[in-house]
Order: C-alpha cells, then structure tokens, then sequence
C-alpha cells in the first residue's frame, strides 16, 4: 500500500472518505498495520488515517524521540489530515500515551477519543494498585526493552523479539527492532526528554476506554475507570482479551467502537464481555 503523504518523514496512509476522520495512533511493538482490521470496517463510514510511529519503522535509521518532539509531529500530522476539522483519536499502549498528552495540549483540535488498554498508567493511583509482584513484572519487562534499546543490534533486535513473543504481541517480527524501545529506555533511564513532564490526562471530550482482562496487571488504575463510566458522554469497556482486544476481537472491538461513535453518549456503568 503506498502512502498518501509524507509528514516530517512520516508515512501517511488514508482510507475511506467519510466527513469524520479517525487518527490511529498504535504502540509497542507495532505499526501502523495493527489497525488493519479496524481500517477494514471503519473506512466505509470513516476517513481512517494512520502511520507508523517515529522511531518505530525498521526500514527508517534508528533513533528516539524526545516527549515535546513526539508532540510536534503528531500535531504537523493531524493539521496535515484534519482538513481543519477536529479529529477522533483512537489509540493504543504507547499510543494512549503520546495520544492522550498531544490531546492535553491541542483540546481544540480531537472531537472524541478511543483509548485501548492504557488509561492512568503513570499516576500514583496505578502503582500503588500494583502487588510487589505486579510491579517487578512491569519493572522487569520495561528495563529488559531499555537495555535492549541500549545495546542494539542483533542483540538487541533478538532481546525485543523474544520479549514481544513473550508478551503474546500479535506484529509481524520481521516489523519489530531495538529501535521500538526507546521509550523504555528515556522512561528507565530518565533520559533527554523523559516523560515526568507527561501532563495528568484528564478528558473532557466524549471517551470510549476498551481493555483486555487477561493480563497479569492492568494499566490503569479502579478510580480512574470508575470515574470515565460516570461521565454521560464517555463508555468503559473490559474483554475477555489480552493487551490487543483489537486483534484478538477484532469484530466485537469494532462493533462496540461503531455503535459507540453512533451514539456516544450512551454510556453506564463499566462493562464486562465474555469472549466471542
């Protein structure tokens, strides 16, 4: 599939022609073919735009990316695609992240927001949710990615493709690097640009939140999911998934995003959905 622009060095793809646009924004460690399925339904309603994040294309230098800079780009992006309207932004692990701070700082530019798996992940709220356990867990695999990042290479390609098998990521290998990593390593290491100037992310456009259950340890915490489930423009979402429920449900994802963006504000308490 061939872009239909290049943004600050970004690949751009574009489906459909609806009169909203949808801007996808994945995580680790994917690109922007996690939303294949999401593209495939969406686009006959939607105008679906999506890209591979900096940093995270194989074929491109490696290189990070400092909090601010991430920002910018996604602005030049959707000021390049928004055909000055606002945008939906539907986002995932890393995604949520980048996602939901260009949001805190551009509230006039997103419409609505579709979160996938990550809520208040950083705030003290989540961690102290946390067993000590849980928390050696998510110490563990996030060091394990920054050191990879450190090393690089084959080595640190083959550390990053045996942690992403191991935490069942759905993408492709030959997709994934080393290079994937450096927000573990500026997150680990507090390095240039670290992410303790994330701004505290509260929504006050209308928010659909889907998660997977099937997770040693949730990224975000019970008040945070409580209080998203009481706005009456916004809907909370738990499936019997693991970390990607748009690709290990993808039909009732996409089903549940549809009849939500139909009538978002229809919302209650949160949900709870057997496996399809």
């Amino acid at each position: 599939m061939q872009p239909a622009m290049v943004v600050d060095g970004i690949d751009i793809f574009i489906e459909g022609e609806g009169d909203e646009t949808i801007v996808m924004i994945h995580g680790w460690p994917d690109t922007y073919r996690l939303w294949d399925a999401q593209v495939a339904e969406l686009k006959h309603r939607y105008r679906c735009v999506r890209f591979t994040l900096p940093g995270f294309d194989i074929a491109k230098p490696r290189r990070s990316y400092t909090l601010d800079a991430m920002v910018r780009i996604l602005l030049h992006i959707v000021n390049s695609v928004n055909k000055k309207d606002k945008v939906i932004l539907m986002l995932h692990d890393w995604g949520c992240v980048f996602g939901y701070e260009f949001y805190m700082r551009n509230k006039a530019l997103v419409s609505a927001i579709i979160g996938v798996d990550i809520g208040d992940a950083q705030s003290k709220a989540t961690r102290r949710s946390y067993s000590v356990g849980q928390k050696m867990m998510v110490g563990g695999y996030q060091s394990t990615l920054a050191l990879a990042w450190t090393i690089g290479g084959p080595i640190g390609r083959m550390m990053t493709r045996s942690m992403a098998g191991a935490l069942g990521a759905p993408s492709p290998r030959e997709y994934i690097s080393s290079g994937m990593n450096f927000p573990y390593y500026i997150l680990t290491a507090g390095a240039a640009g670290s992410y303790s100037s994330l701004v505290p992310f509260v929504p006050r456009v209308p928010m659909l939140y889907i998660y997977g259950m099937r997770k040693p340890f949730m990224f975000h915490s019970p008040q945070w999911t409580e209080t998203l489930a009481a706005k009456p423009d916004s809907k909370v979402v738990a499936l019997e998934t693991g970390h990607w429920p748009m690709v290990h449900q993808a039909q009732r994802f996409n089903e549940i995003v549809l009849g939500w963006l139909d009538k978002p504000a229809q919302t209650g308490d949160a949900e709870e959905e057997d496996a399809a």
